[in-house]
């Protein structure tokens, strides 16, 4: 009887509500668009920049005025997958020249642009081909990236690689010097990304992309390399996506809401949550529940430089990783 008692329990905590959590979000969290995916927050606070769509055009919307610009439109047939911002207010844009196929598009093809700020500009080529996403420090013109062997030749196959560089603006065309590599991976066990810059930019976090659809969050002391697993939780998927001005926590796309929903681990059904970087991996609290309900899911949060607010996007549990259906701000200060 007991047995079937617990059954029964965990069958019933095993069910998701059906219907949109666009219509059940908690007064501290608003829509800031219905359409759109990949935001990233001005280093003022005074915009957030984002995609239209995978493989489209980059955006931006002015938070008091709430008018939408589109930064590449000019541009005919552009295939951006991410637009970041800089510390000076120009951008950085992440995506192929052009479009092959959604897989060799995202992974060889993928490479960085510079976008000037001033209106009617055209991307320009960093020469720099690259993996997933980058690193933007909100401090200097200092990004990291990272490489895969799909991206760089001399990386045998399932091996990753992090690499530092500064964007330098004063010579006619911009470019990215002093180039470093700061952490390699020999194979797929640890297939690696940048995330976020912190301590001054002596720091930064990264994801571990580990096998059968798990991952954990990192962070590396660039001066001395060591490296530290911030999440300590094998067998769950934790990606790091967005430092707290602190630098005391990160956002996570995380799983671990499945312990208690049941479904398949891993970075379908994910949400939100807010992990202390003190290295023991204990102190992990939800941000939001989208994954609560069927389909639904929470991804891809960046936290304003004040600390104020979180930007995130409405996404699909069974879409690919980015592919967002509007961008929505978590107020975490009046």
């Amino acid at each position: 009887m007991f047995l079937l008692i617990t059954l029964l329990s965990l069958l019933a905590q095993a069910q998701r509500d059906p219907g949109n959590p666009l219509d059940h979000l908690p007064s501290n969290i608003e829509v800031l668009t219905y359409f759109g995916e990949r935001a990233d927050i001005s280093p003022d606070n005074q915009r957030v920049a984002f995609m239209a769509k995978s493989f489209g055009d980059a955006m931006v919307i002015d938070l008091k005025t709430r008018v939408i610009e589109c930064l590449t439109c000019n541009v005919p047939g552009v295939v951006f997958l991410r637009v970041m911002h800089l510390v000076n207010g120009d951008y950085i844009l992440i995506g192929p020249d052009h479009f092959e196929n959604i897989h060799v598009s995202r992974t060889r093809d993928n490479e960085l642009w510079f976008l000037s700020r001033q209106r009617g500009s055209k991307p320009i080529k960093l020469s720099q081909k690259m993996s997933e996403g980058a690193a933007i420090s909100k401090k200097s013109m200092k990004i990291a990236f990272s490489q895969t062997a799909e991206q760089a030749s001399d990386l045998p196959p399932g091996a990753s690689r992090l690499m530092v560089a500064e964007l330098d603006l004063s010579g006619p065309t911009p470019a990215l010097v002093n180039k470093k590599t700061v952490y390699e991976s020999k194979d797929r066990g640890c297939t690696l990304e940048a995330q976020d810059f912190y301590d001054d930019d002596r720091k930064m976090t990264f994801t571990c992309y580990e096998p059968e659809g798990r991952a954990s969050v990192m962070g590396i002391d660039l001066a001395t390399g060591e490296v530290t697993n911030f999440s300590k939780a094998p067998g769950s998927y934790n990606e790091p996506e967005g430092i707290f001005p602190d630098a005391l926590y990160t956002a996570v796309e995380a799983d671990r809401q499945c312990e208690q929903l049941g479904g398949t681990r891993g970075g379908g059904n994910i949400d939100i949550w807010k992990l202390k970087l003190d290295g023991t991996g204990r102190d992990f609290t939800r941000l939001t529940h989208f994954n609560d309900y069927e389909g639904g899911k929470a991804s891809n949060p960046v936290i304003s430089t004040d600390g104020r607010f979180m930007a995130f996007q409405a996404a699909r549990a069974g879409d690919p990783a980015g592919v967002g259906y509007g961008i929505l701000l978590y107020w975490f200060k009046p």
